[in-house]
């Protein structure tokens, strides 16, 4: 018996397709030779559950002279979450953190009250070609949360659970799905999972969170008899029941979202709050250099951007 029940879509089930409240574009922008789409947040939608932030990377070739280096920078009120499926990224962080991020693993940085870091393509990455493909997404933290101390974890790829059944194959990065949970702790309740399905097989997505979305990584995904191609965002709404089926050459996607912050959220170049006065604040620290430094990556930083 599959562990992914649940019937095939209907075409022109018009229920069902009432079920997407937003079907998101996202914008793209180039970074040094790699392509951003970044699809949160939007004048759509803000948020989906804890997620204030959704950025897809790649994929893209790095040639031998290009690499990623994103100098020190700082945050606030969020948790940044790396999962690459492609490539490797060396974080560094002020609490002393360094690590390399590959494929499957996750990269979790809780800011808290603040916290500084920096990407870099690995030294023995660099000087030949290779791929990088991956996401970044932030997840605002709740109110109680946003001034904790900050936290850095890292939960490697076989630490997660997976997933394989009739064309189906899911790794569960984030919360609980069908039965499996993720090792990666969260402060709010959080879906975040990897699926891939296989051409004209079906995946449901189940109506339990409160907010839910759809990213199409690759592939086709068919909802109710509509079609939806890659690199779009589909926003469900509440309470509805979802089947995700594939088209003809398979699809890649990310499903998310979690239960709604209850609050609203301000955000500003790389600081989130609840609070316009907390980000007014957190350029001042950053301006004046308050913000504790990266070991082994003092030399630059990014300044803070003027407006």
């Amino acid at each position: 018996m599959s562990f992914f029940p649940g019937p095939d879509p209907l075409a022109g089930d018009k229920p069902a397709c009432d079920a997407i409240e937003h079907l998101i574009v996202p914008r793209t922008s180039d970074i040094g030779g790699l392509q951003v789409r970044r699809a949160l947040p939007t004048a759509k939608r803000r948020l989906v559950g804890p997620f204030i932030f959704f950025d897809r990377m790649g994929p893209a070739l790095l040639r031998a002279g290009e690499a990623i280096d994103v100098r020190p920078h700082p945050h606030i009120g969020l948790s940044t979450v790396t999962y690459l499926f492609d490539g490797e990224i060396k974080h560094r962080d002020s609490l002393g953190t360094e690590m390399v991020i590959r494929p499957g693993d996750v990269n979790l940085m809780t800011a808290g009250r603040g916290i500084v870091h920096s990407e870099r393509s690995p030294e023995n990455q660099r000087g030949h070609d290779r791929s990088i493909s991956g996401l970044q997404t932030w997840l605002a933290l709740p109110d109680h949360k946003e001034e904790i101390d900050p936290i850095f974890s890292h939960t490697e790829e076989r630490m997660l659970p997976h997933m394989s059944d009739d064309g189906i194959k899911a790794r569960v990065v984030i919360g609980n799905f069908e039965g499996s949970k993720s090792p990666v702790s969260v402060f709010t309740d959080t879906i975040y999972v990897d699926l891939n399905i296989a051409p004209g097989k079906s995946a449901p997505f189940a109506a339990q969170w409160e907010e839910r979305a759809l990213y199409i990584l690759s592939g086709e995904a068919i909802i109710a008899g509509d079609h939806f191609a890659d690199n779009q965002l589909l926003v469900f709404r509440a309470g509805d029941e979802i089947t995700v089926t594939a088209g003809p050459q398979g699809c890649h996607v990310m499903l998310f979202g979690g239960a709604a912050l209850g609050s609203s959220r301000h955000i500003w170049w790389n600081f989130v709050s609840s609070s316009k006065e907390r980000i007014e604040k957190a350029k001042e620290e950053w301006r004046s250099g308050r913000f504790d430094i990266v070991p082994g990556d003092e030399e630059e930083f990014v300044p803070l951007p003027e407006g």
